[in-house]
């Protein structure tokens, strides 16, 4: 008997398209299935329906029937589910609930009623299962959002789900971090499904493929037959290599230095006497492990940070995509979000818009907005003021191998206007997009 159902499954929130339409599947036990699609073609409601989080926590118009571990989620409650079903989010800034991380982890087997004895034992293996074991007396607030992600992932391990449903589980996480997060999902023993726009790693280890479309199910494979088709009609989505890149500088204007920079947020240096360089007409790619400090050096470059040793100088206007630009949204509608940056010229909004893909969007709410979608708009509120030194903090989140294609491709035609670093642990696109690559060393994660 199949752990989940989902049986002719349309789902509209409300005033908008359907985000699902007549999806039907099943998900076997002990099964890993990779959920492809592009942003916005109903991979997190999908999700969300399994988890019982639609129809009763987003509202909408709901058709169809789900089933999990024999329940029909229009009659539990996802509380109800939580023995059966656990979900990693895309955004872990949004899933943290407490201040520390080992009661963040407690959280949730508190919630079930497990046994007083059995709760901190719990918490701390699925904390080195995650990998981050030494960050269990941590504050939520001081990790990086790659460690905060793989606390969350710990908060997931711990309930001992039957189906585990990761939404982008990589999206934070350096190269190595991804891959030990999906092998440990193929060791649970749990039936697990995991959507991601990085699918390399999932197509290695997915017994089964699904493809959304428009909210339709246009693929339901195992895996051979689905790198087939994928090979056949969706190629950007079959894994390739990165391009190498080099170290060495160009000859431009020197737009921003950083010169031994030193930060600390305890005792222990983030970073330590760290020098950058970024000049007119190239892109950078700052790459290195979670906790390495690449955040920290980005917002010091553009002056979001000062540092507590060394010097950093700027030319010209200097303007910051931020990891998580979905806390930062103000307006009600796309243009007028994007607009801000250019005192209300809405017209110069639309341009920045259709730039970025998002033509016809304007009138949308952009808490509406896929996550892909978001990050879109977000890049598109930050090209819009034409900055001299332009920072992207994880710019592909959430996006779908043709919008990062089509990112590269934009990126790449303004290069000769301004200085541009890329943070990201998305080495494929670095290749694609960087003329050189800073790579910052592993510091020790637990430092206080």
């Amino acid at each position: 008997m199949a752990l989940a159902r989902v049986e002719d499954l349309t789902f509209s929130y409300p005033g908008s398209r359907p985000a699902l339409a007549g999806v039907s599947l099943r998900i076997e036990r002990g099964e890993l299935v990779a959920l492809l699609g592009a942003s916005g073609s109903g991979k997190s409601t999908l999700l969300r329906a399994l988890s019982g989080l639609v129809p009763h926590f987003h509202g909408g118009r709901f058709a169809g029937r789900v089933e999990v571990g024999g329940r029909d989620t229009r009659r539990c409650r996802p509380a109800e589910l939580a023995g059966t079903v656990a979900s990693l989010f895309q955004d872990p800034e949004e899933q943290v609930v407490f201040g520390r991380v080992s009661n963040e982890v407690a959280f949730g087997l508190e919630n079930l009623g497990t046994p007083p004895d059995l709760i901190r034992p719990r918490a701390a293996a699925a904390l080195a299962d995650a990998g981050v074991a030494q960050l269990a007396e941590r504050r939520t607030e001081t990790l990086s959002a790659g460690e905060l992600q793989r606390v969350c992932l710990a908060s997931v391990l711990a309930l001992e789900p039957e189906l585990l449903l990761l939404d982008e589980p990589t999206s934070q996480l350096d190269p190595d971090g991804a891959e030990a997060l999906l092998d440990l999902a193929c060791e649970l023993g749990s039936s697990v499904v995991v959507s991601e726009q990085r699918p390399a790693l999932p197509l290695e280890r997915c017994d089964r493929v699904l493809f959304l479309e428009d909210g339709r199910l246009l693929l339901d494979a195992p895996r051979e037959r689905a790198l087939a088709w994928l090979e056949a009609h969706r190629p950007d989505y079959l894994p390739r290599q990165a391009a190498p890149l080099p170290e060495d500088g160009g000859e431009g204007e020197v737009l921003c230095r950083a010169k031994d920079v030193t930060y600390a947020y305890g005792a222990a240096p983030v970073l330590d006497r760290v020098s950058l360089e970024l000049r007119r007409g190239e892109v950078v790619a700052l790459t290195g492990a979670n906790g390495a400090g690449k955040t920290t050096l980005a917002k010091l470059a553009v002056g979001l940070l000062e540092p507590q040793a060394g010097a950093v100088s700027q030319t010209g206007r200097a303007c910051y995509l931020s990891q998580d630009p979905s806390r930062y949204l103000v307006s009600e509608r796309v243009d007028e979000e994007v607009a801000l940056a250019v005192d209300g010229d809405l017209g110069h909004a639309r341009r920045a818009l259709a730039e970025v893909g998002l033509t016809g969007f304007d009138a949308r709410h952009p808490r509406d907005l896929s996550s892909g979608e978001r990050e879109r708009l977000a890049l598109a509120a930050v090209l819009v003021s034409d900055p001299d030194v332009l920072v992207l903090d994880e710019p592909t989140r959430g996006v779908d191998p043709s919008r990062k294609a089509e990112l590269a491709e934009l990126i790449r035609s303004q290069v000769a206007r301004r200085a541009t670093l890329v943070v990201t642990h998305d080495l494929v696109f670095a290749g694609d997009v960087a003329d050189r690559e800073v790579a910052l060393g592993a510091r020790e994660l637990a430092h206080a």
